[in-house]
């Protein structure tokens, strides 16, 4: 077998296995099996770079990220469905169908609450995915579309031109898993599959899309070209035969049948893979969706039911405090238990102070509880005639319930946050962050090793970390001596940081990267910053009241002066040791878009920051330049179109590496002048 041979079977091994495993649910090929026959297809395709199709199977997760999604005028457009809420509703959509079509049959889904799509193939290879957007115009998503397995790359015996509706959407096994990772790391948890999806499909980098694991179902042909169908039942087998994971459905005689279908869907909903806020009703004869047509919304030939939210009563036994890895202090209801969407509900969060002292919910409290979106069990109201005699109100403690230290409301919010530099809760999600590559850069501290070594009581705040001995290191999972002296290493040679890493590290609140750089540059030391007052903190530029506030509370508590004082023990650098080159570019904000090859995006802001630039992610009439590297996109039409100055990546390195004279031979380079930068 030549090469040639050995790649398309290889080709369509993988692509088979692909279907059996995201469309049947029924994998014959095993993880091992498949890994290695990609390996092997890389290889191919890495020695014979001119026998890759966009089709293949390593073609799933394209290489570069985009800088914004191009606009999609959709051939036939993507209508939305008239909404109904009860089976009167229903019934009285049937009599209006019936008045036009007597007889007509009707085809029920389960409504998936995902995103919408079009999906184009060309001779049988897809070409372009598309958000509904309008209806009329979407965005183009097909680089994010691929990595969605699902999705068939190549269908056989295709027409010349096919275009699908489905809906995308995350698998609840995947949206749970999701937000336990992102609860471990300390990010905002997604708020529901719909919400988690829609974002994972709009990621400018495929990569991070590819990750989400989204699946997809197919409930429409827009259009076939050289194709027929008499009912939309046949264009559903049709498209299962083409590899399709098609939407599951059932054939209805009439309304009632139909209206048994929908309340037997909403019955079994929690056993669908995917969330759904309702059901489809559809006329199944494609002639009579001719003759009745569509109004200026929505097609007369189908309905969407949506389901109620259950509503029932349950009992407060508890409020209990759950401390967050922020520090946020959030209040629980511990109920009785309730039968609520398919679930049993045992607990429901009272988000703040404000939400409890609104709703007057107290303990031993009678109230209506509903799953908020079939999700997250909220209380809606507490019934005061059933509230027992001898109730107090409820409020939040003035100290953290995990390890002790005073809490505080936030100035910009409601939450109540704890401020213990060492509070266990937090513990993790701070040494991660101290660790990070912006912060003290300790390379293989990552949040396992981490957790390794605040469960076996090696750590319990930063300057722990600079205690360690390579032998108790060496004892965790996973780690050995090399490892365990790899780590030791990097944990010595962070010392050596500058002081801005370190404050940044240190995880002040409204302290971000360019805060703690801004801060250390001000100050120079650590014990300068320490010494300051809010006052003098606020008349630094970019320090609001609110954030010199935070860096005033931070080092006024006992744990943070008592962490600082144990880091200067231990040798960490307390000082300030960049060296700005200079303020030449004071006053100049830049935009950076594309790639860079002497450096990257990070790199390059850092160069020019030295010289005192401000560096946005964004253009507008202020912004002094944009440096426009390879594949610079809507930034760089954006300038054009305001006409603020574009430099290339060589007009960049003669700005930052040679380093003009003066102001005025900067601004000559931008392209202006002292009068013009005046006039600004």
């Amino acid at each position: 077998m030549d090469h040639f041979e050995e790649l398309q079977a290889l080709r369509r091994e993988l692509e088979q296995a692909n279907y059996e495993y995201y469309v049947q649910d029924a994998p014959t090929m095993s993880d091992y099996d498949y890994d290695h026959k990609l390996r092997r297809l890389e290889e191919l395709e890495g020695e014979h770079p001119e026998l890759i199709t966009p089709d293949s199977p390593t073609q799933r997760v394209g290489g570069k990220a985009l800088e914004s999604f191009q606009q999609v005028i959709h051939q036939v457009p993507l209508e939305s469905l008239q909404d109904v809420f009860d089976y009167d509703e229903l019934r009285q959509f049937d009599q209006r169908v019936r008045a036009a079509v007597p007889g007509a049959e009707y085809d029920v889904e389960p409504k998936v609450d995902g995103l919408s799509v079009a999906l184009e193939y060309e001779n049988g290879l897809f070409v372009r995915g598309a958000t509904r957007g309008d209806g009329q115009v979407g965005e183009d998503v097909t680089e994010n579309l691929r990595t969605v397995r699902s999705i068939p790359l190549r269908i056989p015996d295709a027409p010349a031109r096919l275009i699908v509706r489905g809906e995308v959407y995350m698998p609840k096994k995947v949206f749970h898993a999701l937000n336990e990772e992102r609860e471990r790391r300390g990010e905002a948890l997604f708020a529901n599959p719909r919400n988690a999806a829609a974002g994972s499909l709009r990621q400018l980098d495929p990569r991070v899309a590819a990750s989400r694991r989204l699946d997809i179902a197919v409930f429409n042909v827009q259009w076939a070209e050289g194709e027929t169908f008499r009912t939309h039942v046949e264009t559903l087998e049709y498209l299962k035969q083409k590899g399709f994971k098609v939407i599951p459905h059932y054939s209805c005689r009439g309304v009632e049948d139909a209206i048994g279908q929908v309340a037997a869907i909403g019955e079994g909903r929690e056993d669908f893979p995917f969330d759904i806020d309702g059901a489809v009703i559809k006329v199944n004869d494609l002639s009579q969706r001719e003759l009745l047509g569509s109004t200026a919304k929505f097609p007369r030939w189908a309905a969407a039911y949506k389901y109620p939210p259950e509503v029932k009563p349950s009992r407060v036994l508890d409020i209990v405090i759950q401390v967050g890895r922020t520090g946020v202090l959030t209040p629980r209801a511990v109920l009785e238990p309730v039968r609520l969407a398919g679930t049993t509900v045992t607990s429901a969060t009272l988000h703040n102070q404000d939400f409890i002292t609104e709703k007057d919910i107290r303990i031993g409290d009678t109230v209506l509880v509903q799953k908020a979106g079939e999700i997250i069990p909220e209380i809606l109201s507490v019934d005061f005639d059933k509230r027992p005699e001898g109730t107090v109100p409820y409020t939040l403690p003035d100290a953290c319930p995990v390890c002790g230290a005073p809490v505080v409301r936030d100035e910009d919010g409601a939450a109540l946050r704890c401020t213990g530099a060492e509070c266990p809760a937090q513990l993790l999600r701070n040494l991660t962050h101290f660790a990070s590559r912006d912060a003290m850069d300790i390379d293989g501290c990552g949040p396992a090793v981490i957790q390794q070594l605040i469960d076996s009581g090696l750590i319990s705040n930063a300057a722990d970390l600079y205690s360690l001995h390579a032998a108790d290191v060496a004892k965790l999972d996973r780690m050995g001596e090399k490892s365990a002296e790899n780590l030791i290493r990097a944990i010595e040679n962070s010392k050596a940081n500058d002081l801005s890493r370190l404050l940044y590290g240190l995880g002040i609140r409204q302290v971000g990267e360019k805060a703690a750089k801004t801060l250390a540059a001000h100050f120079g030391s650590m014990d300068a910053l320490m010494a300051a007052t809010e006052e003098a903190l606020t008349e630094i530029p970019d320090v609001g009241g609110i954030t010199a506030r935070c860096i005033a509370d931070y080092f006024r508590g006992d744990q943070a002066k008592d962490l600082i004082r144990r880091l200067k023990e231990a040798g960490v650098n307390m000082e300030s040791t960049a060296q700005p080159t200079g303020d030449l570019l004071a006053g100049l904000t830049f935009v950076l878009t594309g790639e860079l090859e002497s450096a990257s995006r990070k790199e390059a802001g850092e160069k020019l920051e030295a010289l005192g630039a401000k560096v946005s992610g964004s253009v507008s009439k202020k912004t002094g330049a944009v440096v426009a590297g390879e594949a610079a996109g809507s930034k760089l039409r954006k300038a054009q179109e305001l006409g603020v100055p574009v430099l290339s990546e060589e007009q960049y390195r003669v700005l930052v590496d040679e380093v003009p004279g003066d102001k005025a031979e900067i601004l000559a380079l931008l392209g202006r002048d002292e009068a013009a930068k005046e006039a600004e």
